[in-house]
C-alpha cells in the first residue's frame, strides 16, 4: 500500500534551516521557499490587538528573517489560531476574546491586507481549519445566556461558506471571503459537541482535523469532558455535506481518547474508488497533554477509529501540537512542558517509532513543517526569551527524520506566541 501524507487542519500549523548570508536574500530572490505567520497574543498599539510577525525562510539555509514590514495587527485581541486557504492566497486569523476570525490577503512578498471580519458562532473560539470551500471554526463555549467561563458549558462546531473568486481582470474579486453568516443547524448556527449518554456533562474542545478521502470530507474534533474526575477525552467526527452541513458520525458517540487531548493530525493512505467498510481509509494521531503520549487510530471508510496496536505511543511532557509531514514518513511532536521535539517514523500500519527528541526553546505550542520543501520543521515557543517570544527552526533529514537546529536558531517573535502557518513562496498549490 502506497503512503501519502495529508497536510494537518488544528491549530493547526509549518517550516525551516541554515546561513546567515544566504538567509539575508529578500523574498523577491529565488532562495525565499516560505512565509511563516506567527500570532503573538500580547496586545500591541492603540487597539490593543495581537500582532502577526512575518518570516521568510531561506531555501538552502533555513535562515528566517522577518521581512521589513512585520508584524502586522491580528484585527482583534488574542490570537490563538491561524489556518491558510488550499491555494495559499489567504490567512486566517482567529482572535479569541473578540470571537472573530479575520480573513487576511497574502501578498506575493508574504505581506498581510485584512479584508474581512466575522463573528464566530460560539463563545471563546480556540482552533480553525480550512478544506476546500469551507472553513471550520471551534468554539469553547455555545452561544447559551447561561454560559459564561464561570457556569462554562460544552462547545461547538461552526462552518463558513468560503467565497469563490469571480469576475475578470479589473472587476475581479478575489475568493476566500467567509460568511457572513455560518451554516445553519436547523435553528443553531453550530453543532454542539455533547454526549449521547449524558447530555448535560460539559464538553470542552482544543482541536480540529478536516481530511477527505474516499470521496467524503471528515471533520474530527478532540474534546474532553470536564464534568467528571478524571477528565474523559474523546474525538468527535462528523461528515461534511452537500454547502458545509455537518452529520455527526457513528451516531453522534465519539471515540475516547485518553484524558486530555490536546492536538491531533492525519495521514492518508491510498484506498479504492468503492472502499469497503475494512479498508484503511486514514491514521488519525492525537496527543494527550496529561498522559504524555500519542493515540494513534486507523480510519475506516466510514470515519469509524480504532486503536491501533500499540497505541499509545510516548511522548514528552504535556505534549501540546502535532505535524504530520505531507510528504514524509514522520512526525513531530512539540513537548510544551520538556521544551522539546519528540520524532517518530510512521510505519506501513501506522505505527509510530521513536527517532528522537529534539531540544526546542521554552514552553513550545505550536509546530509546524513549512509546505514549500516539506523538510524544515519549527516550533513556536510560548515563554521564548525574556520579553519576547521565540521559534525555533530545524532542518530534518528526509531519509532518516532526525532533527538539527539551522543556525542562528531560535529566531525573536513578539511576546507570547500561540499559532504558526505558512505558505510556500511562488508555488502553485
Amino acid at each position: 500500500m502506497r503512503m501519502k501524507f495529508n497536510k494537518t487542519s488544528q491549530l493547526l500549523l509549518v517550516s525551516a534551516a541554515s546561513l546567515l548570508a544566504a538567509g539575508l536574500m529578500t523574498a523577491c530572490g529565488t532562495d525565499t521557499v516560505d512565509f511563516v505567520y506567527v500570532a503573538s497574543s500580547q496586545a500591541a498599539g492603540t487597539n490593543n490587538y495581537g500582532e502577526i510577525d512575518v518570516f521568510e525562510i531561506n531555501s538552502v539555509s533555513g535562515f528566517m528573517r522577518q521581512i521589513p514590514t512585520s508584524p502586522f495587527p491580528s484585527g482583534g485581541r488574542n490570537p490563538v489560531a491561524e489556518a491558510v486557504s488550499g491555494d495559499y492566497s489567504n490567512l486566517y486569523v482567529v482572535n479569541k476574546d473578540d470571537n472573530t476570525i479575520v480573513q487576511f490577503m497574502i501578498g506575493s512578498d508574504g505581506k498581510l491586507y485584512p479584508q474581512n471580519t466575522v463573528n464566530t458562532p460560539g463563545i471563546f473560539p480556540l482552533a480553525v481549519a480550512v478544506h476546500g470551500s469551507n472553513l471550520f471554526v471551534v468554539d469553547t463555549y455555545q452561544p447559551l445566556p447561561s454560559c459564561s467561563s464561570a457556569s462554562p458549558c460544552s462547545g461547538s462546531v461552526g462552518v463558513f461558506p468560503l467565497a469563490a473568486a469571480s469576475g475578470t481582470g479589473s472587476s475581479a474579486t478575489p475568493g476566500g471571503a467567509p460568511g457572513p453568516t455560518p451554516v445553519a443547524n436547523g435553528s443553531l448556527s453550530y453543532w454542539p459537541l455533547t454526549l449521547p449518554s449524558s447530555p448535560h456533562d460539559v464538553i470542552l474542545p482544543t482541536g480540529i482535523n478536516v481530511l477527505t478521502y474516499a470521496n467524503q470530507t471528515i471533520v474530527y474534533v478532540t474534546a474532553y469532558d470536564s464534568s467528571v474526575t478524571p477528565n474523559i477525552g474523546y474525538v468527535f467526527g462528523f461528515f461534511v455535506g452537500s454547502g458545509g452541513a455537518l452529520t455527526p458520525l457513528n451516531g453522534g458517540v465519539p471515540f475516547t481518547a485518553g484524558v486530555h487531548p490536546s492536538a491531533i493530525a492525519s495521514a492518508t493512505t491510498t484506498i479504492t474508488s468503492t472502499p469497503t467498510s475494512a479498508e484503511i481509509g486514514e491514521f488519525i494521531y492525537v496527543t494527550d497533554s496529561v498522559n504524555g503520549y500519542v493515540l494513534a487510530y486507523q480510519a475506516n471508510s466510514f470515519g469509524i477509529l480504532t486503536l491501533l496496536p500499540g497505541s499509545p505511543f510516548p511522548a514528552g511532557n504535556q505534549p501540546s501540537s502535532i505535524a504530520v509531514d505531507p510528504k514524509y514518513p514522520f512526525v513531530y511532536v512539540a513537548n510544551a512542558l520538556d521544551g522539546n521535539v519528540s520524532a517518530y517514523s510512521i510505519g506501513s500500519s501506522g505505527a509510530l517509532t521513536s527517532i528522537g527528541t529534539y531540544a526546542a526553546g521554552i514552553d513550545p505550542v505550536a509546530i509546524g513543517i513549512d509546505p514549500g520543501t516539506d523538510h524544515f520543521v519549527f516550533t513556536v515557543n510560548f515563554l521564548g526569551n525574556g520579553a519576547n517570544g521565540t521559534v525555533s527552526d530545524f532542518e530534518m533529514s528526509t531519509t532518516a527524520g532526525t532533527l538539527i537546529n539551522t543556525q542562528h536558531s531560535p529566531y525573536t517573535s513578539n511576546a507570547l506566541p500561540t499559532a504558526v502557518a505558512a505558505v510556500p513562496h511562488n508555488v502553485t498549490p
